[in-house]
Order: structure tokens, then sequence, then C-alpha cells
């Protein structure tokens, strides 16, 4: 599974390059989606590697995203974060758990450099080390 975590605003962008946002429905800054690892969603997240930070996400850290970050398409229905998150790993989608598919998130603690790419900066592809970035914006 892959967490894609997007760093850019909306300003002065190209359509194309918000037309590949959308599809992977992340509308605004600092928000996450975690997709699948196919032929297709690799190709939009290298398009994008200039406006996202994206890596592998474990399970421990996906159940701490639904539990906290998580919303309910129907608030009376309860759902158990763990059971969740083994869905998504198997391949279902967050909608048919009940789930949005996309979760929003704070700005990280002690900052970022987002202009500059990983390493230095948080932009591009963090490897497991983007449960580290996705931790502090919880």
């Amino acid at each position: 599974m892959i967490v894609i975590i997007r760093i850019k605003g909306q300003t002065g962008l190209r359509k194309v390059t918000n037309e590949t946002l959308d599809r992977l429905r992340i509308k605004k800054k600092y928000a996450c989606v975690v997709v699948q690892e196919t032929k297709e969603n690799l190709g939009m997240i290298n398009k994008l590697t200039s406006f996202i930070a994206y890596g592998r996400i474990n399970e421990d850290d996906l159940t701490k995203l639904i539990e906290k970050r998580g919303i309910q398409l129907d608030k009376s229905k309860k759902i158990d974060a763990r059971k969740v998150a083994e869905e998504i790993i198997k391949g279902k989608k967050p909608a048919d758990l009940n789930l949005k598919s996309f979760f929003r998130l704070h700005p990280p603690r002690k900052g970022i450099k987002s202009k500059l790419h990983y390493p230095r900066g948080v932009l591009g592809n963090h490897g497991d080390k983007i449960n580290l970035l996705l931790k502090r914006m919880l």
C-alpha cells in the first residue's frame, strides 16, 4: 500500500497536474490517500513527484490514520479501525467500508522544507520513512 500526501497547494498548477491530483482524490493541501500499487497509480505518482510526498505505509500506522482521521460516511454505524485497515490492505475501497476515500491531516509538527526533494526536503519518494512524516501530521 502506498500513502500519498499532498504538500503543495492549488495555486499556480497546470491543468494536467490538477486533473491528476483530482483523479487520486487529493484536492487540498495536507490531504492524504492510500492507494494500491498498480501500474496506473505509479504512473500518476511519478508525474506528481514535485507536488506530493509518498511511500509505503505499514499496517500499524494505517490503523492509527483510520482511528484519528477517518471520516465515516454513515455516522450511525461504528467501525473497527483494525478490521478496516486489514480490508483496505486486501484491496477493498474505503467507500465500501463506510469511510471517505481521503484523510485530512495537520501541517507537520516541527515544520518541513516544502521546496526540496527527499532527503533534504519532504517532496518525493520517502520509502518506509513516510511513516515518520505521517506520525508528525496526525
